[in-house]
């Protein structure tokens, strides 16, 4: 016989699983951690079975294109576009056609969205400020360039993943809910798999220039991470090839 509390948990699944949506999708941070902490304290108070969570039977695995373009910035935009990927439990591979290189990224749906909307800001931010700065030469200031990206990347990456672990202690610190995150994360590896058939390894980046890597992981770490838009900045074109 059904148990007359069954009702009830299945109202608070669908309550906590709608907290969790809002928090991921929120372009605040406030607005998220409230969301998170709520969800939390649902799942504390009822014991839920963090297997009960998993967001996948209400939003699915999907993926997005990304147009990255031809020339000497395609790799820093794959390496920002991926770190960004990683931390939201995303997953990206690439393809080259008559457009370029496309990056095809996925990931549950909500996810999806926030790693495009940070994509889309950070991307802007990092072009504006190395617009700005020139070299000697046009090959000079593109090899700098270049190797700024590269910088900016890696340090969204440390940034992200340090934040992620941040807000994990704090809305969950018993660890209750990581079963299901890493059920989230197989979901996305298994998609890939199936949606994208063989991958295989992408040879190695051209080293970069140490001075720009290092402008670069200077600046991300004074980027706007909230997923504010920026608007009415200058954006770099192409390059050369890489």
């Amino acid at each position: 016989m059904t148990s007359p509390t069954a009702p009830l948990d299945d109202a608070v699944v669908l309550k906590v699983r709608k907290l969790l949506a809002m928090a991921e999708r929120s372009p605040h941070p406030e607005e998220a951690d409230a969301f998170s902490r709520k969800a939390a304290e649902l799942i504390a108070a009822h014991r839920l079975d963090p297997a009960r969570l998993r967001v996948a039977s209400v939003e699915g695995v999907t993926h997005e294109r990304v147009l990255l373009g031809r020339g000497a910035y395609v790799r820093g935009r794959l390496a920002l576009l991926s770190a960004i990927a990683r931390a939201h439990d995303g997953a990206v591979v690439f393809e080259v056609g008559p457009q370029g290189t496309v990056a095809l990224v996925a990931g549950h749906r909500a996810d999806l969205d926030a790693i495009l909307l940070l994509y889309g800001s950070l991307h802007l931010q990092a072009a504006s400020r190395m617009a700005s700065v020139t070299k000697a030469t046009g090959a000079a200031t593109q090899r700098w360039r270049r190797a700024f990206l590269f910088g900016f990347a890696d340090e969204v990456g440390r940034m992200l993943a340090a934040s992620a672990a941040e807000t994990a202690a704090r809305v969950d610190p018993t660890g209750a809910t990581l079963p299901a995150r890493r059920a989230r994360a197989a979901e996305v590896k298994d998609y890939t798999r199936r949606a994208f058939g063989p991958i295989h390894t992408a040879r190695a980046p051209a080293p970069a220039q140490a001075a720009g890597v290092a402008a670069g992981r200077e600046a991300a770490s004074r980027s706007d991470l909230g997923r504010a838009r920026v608007a009415g900045r200058p954006q770099l074109g192409r390059g050369s090839a890489a």
